[in-house]
């Protein structure tokens, strides 16, 4: 699994995703558009490491890099809402979750802007939408916690090695 980060804008977001993607085993995060670097040094604070462990290249433009990444034959995820999006605890994503790990296909979970989400550009480019469900009165998580509520789920849910690896 690797993942696209569409112009997230807090470092502090960034930095936690960096030690989310080490722990959940994500293997590269794309950094879109405004999305701060690691060489931002206020983003080690939340990282703690975190960002010399994993994986990460600058893209200036995301929907140029999602479009490279599908070229390249990564399987595109977006975590938006929409009216193609099913709930991450859906069946058929379990399912397809199983038969990509199987097969061995890489695929990128995108997450947007913590306001405006995932460039509709690039939703376009996914072959799945997915979401986390709410029921109270706010219709998302923070984004560094969606990407860790979905990272976990995909990467060790049904069908899933239950060891990860270290």
């Amino acid at each position: 699994m690797e993942a696209l980060l569409d112009n997230i804008r807090s470092l502090r977001n960034v930095g936690s995703m960096f030690r989310t993607a080490d722990g959940a085993g994500v293997s590269h995060l794309h950094l879109g558009g405004v999305t701060p670097t690691p060489e931002h040094p206020k983003l080690a604070k939340t990282a703690l490491g975190a960002e010399r462990s994993v994986p990460w290249s600058r893209h200036l433009d995301a929907c140029a890099a999602a479009g490279e990444l599908c070229a390249a034959g990564r399987r595109l995820w977006a975590l938006e809402g929409g009216p193609r999006s099913v709930s991450i605890f859906d069946p058929s994503v379990a399912r397809a979750a199983a038969e990509l790990r199987a097969s061995g296909d890489t695929v990128v979970l995108v997450l947007g802007h913590e306001v405006s989400g995932v460039d509709p550009r690039i939703v376009d480019l996914c072959e799945r939408v997915i979401h986390l469900p709410m029921v109270g009165i706010k219709d998302s998580l923070n984004v560094s916690v969606a990407l860790g509520v979905a990272a976990y789920l995909l990467r060790f849910g049904p069908g899933a090695d239950p060891v990860a690896p270290h």
